[in-house]
C-alpha cells in the first residue's frame, strides 16, 4: 500500500510522521502521533508493505496548480503567496489535492490538508473514497502577523488538531473501521 501526501497547513507533518512510523525510528526521528494513536486506539493493523511515496508542503496555489495538475478556485485572498480559502472551499481543496497527489504518484491513499479562514480542509482519498473533514480549531491565517492577538498560538494548535484528526482516520481507513471514522465528529465520507 503505498500513500502520498500533499500539505498546506500541515506543513508536510503528516508526510513525516508516517515515514518514521514506518521505518521506526527512535530518538529525535520518532514517530511524534502515530505511536499513541495506535496504542490508545488499540490498532495493531499497519501493513507491512506501507510505503510513503512522497510528502509535499504545498502552501501556494501556484504550486497546487502546477504540481498536482489540478484547478482550484481562486482563493479569497493571496498573502505572500499563500492560498487563504475559507472552510468550504478548504474542504473543496483539500480534495482536489488528494485526489491529485493519488493520481499524480499512482499511489492507493492521497492525503490533502489546507487551512485558511475557518477550521480547514483535510481529505483522505484511495480509489473508492473521499474522507472529507476539518479539524476541531477554529484560526484565521490572515491574523498571524496581528502583534496584538497570539495568533500563531492559535494557528499551531488548529495545526496540531488537523495532524491528529488525519493520522486517526488514516489508520481506521488502513484498518477498514469506517464505523469508526463515522463516529469522528464532522466527517463526510463520500463514495465515487
Amino acid at each position: 500500500m503505498i500513500v502520498a501526501t500533499a500539505e498546506c497547513f500541515t506543513h508536510g507533518k503528516i508526510g513525516r510522521e508516517i515515514h518514521s512510523f514506518i521505518q521506526n525510528y527512535g530518538g529525535n526521528l520518532e514517530s511524534k502521533y502515530l505511536k499513541d494513536i495506535c496504542k490508545g486506539e488499540n490498532l495493531d493493523y499497519i501493513p507491512k508493505n506501507l510505503i510513503l511515496s512522497s510528502g509535499l508542503f504545498l502552501p501556494s496555489i501556484y504550486s497546487v496548480k502546477k504540481i498536482l495538475n489540478v484547478n482550484p478556485p481562486e482563493p479569497n485572498e493571496v498573502i505572500n503567496g499563500v492560498k487563504i480559502y475559507k472552510e468550504e472551499e478548504d474542504k473543496l481543496v483539500s480534495t482536489l489535492m488528494a485526489n491529485g497527489i493519488r493520481e499524480l504518484l499512482d499511489v492507493d491513499i492521497g492525503i490533502g490538508t489546507t487551512a485558511g479562514i475557518g477550521k480547514g480542509g483535510i481529505t483522505i482519498s484511495n480509489s473508492k473514497l473521499n474522507i472529507v473533514t476539518t479539524t476541531d480549531v477554529y484560526a484565521d491565517l490572515r491574523h498571524l502577523t496581528d502583534i496584538n492577538l497570539n495568533y500563531s498560538e492559535l494557528i499551531f494548535k488548529r495545526q496540531e488538531s488537523g495532524i491528529m484528526k488525519t493520522l486517526k482516520i488514516f489508520l481506521y481507513l488502513l484498518n477498514n473501521d469506517l464505523d469508526k471514522i463515522k463516529q469522528i465528529n464532522n466527517v463526510n465520507i463520500i463514495r465515487k
